[in-house]
């Protein structure tokens, strides 16, 4: 965490500093079996394998509805319900939310930005702002009751601690998440300060 908030290395980059350091440290406490090494190899290899099977999906499904003209039908579509630049806002985050209790956040983003990317960008708003909504909403959708997929991960990890309890505990989250997000969409300097700051 301070690496990333000092500029040394991105999030991703952590995350690799953060496992060659686990590594490092199981290794000192020489804890580490070649079993387990072998059981870390192939989980990784299951994790990659999924990851960019979801991604190379993603990127077919994308190539297929520009070509197809989706993006125009959507937005003609759209349009002939006369709703408002923000009412069409508020109708993809409804969605995301609903997509939240089965996708997984990365399989969302990479089928539906390249849906919501060109209409987004015909009504006017700041892309930018735009990736920062659906990153924050995608988070706030997996913890959504009834069927928030994280907390069903969470439950299956703490077997002893009820689904109930869970999301239970998490609700003062799920509340001051849906404070932010609505901060960020209807005062979209909040989430655009840092970006214009970094960039001008």
């Amino acid at each position: 965490m301070g690496g990333i908030y000092l500029g040394v290395f991105t999030p991703s980059e952590a995350a690799g500093v953060g496992a060659g350091g686990a590594f490092l440290i199981a290794l000192v406490r020489k804890s580490l079996t070649l079993e387990a090494v072998f059981h870390a190899l192939i989980d990784t290899g299951r994790t990659t394998a999924m990851l960019f099977t979801v991604l190379i999906g993603a990127l077919i499904f994308s190539d297929f509805i520009t070509i197809a003209g989706l993006p125009a039908e959507l937005l003609a579509f759209v349009q002939s319900f006369n709703l408002s630049a923000f009412g069409v806002i508020l109708i993809i985050i409804a969605i995301y939310l609903v997509l939240g209790m089965v996708f997984e956040s990365l399989s969302m983003i990479l089928l539906t930005v390249p849906i919501f990317y060109p209409l987004v960008q015909s009504l006017g708003f700041d892309l930018v702002w735009f990736g920062i909504v659906v990153v924050v909403v995608t988070e706030i959708s997996l913890i959504t009751p009834p069927v928030g997929m994280n907390v069903f991960v969470l439950s299956a990890v703490l077997k002893d601690v009820k689904a109930g309890t869970i999301f239970k505990g998490i609700t003062p989250f799920w509340c001051a998440d849906m404070v932010r997000l609505g901060l960020i969409v209807f005062f979209s300097s909040v989430a655009l300060f840092l970006p214009e700051l970094l960039y001008r």
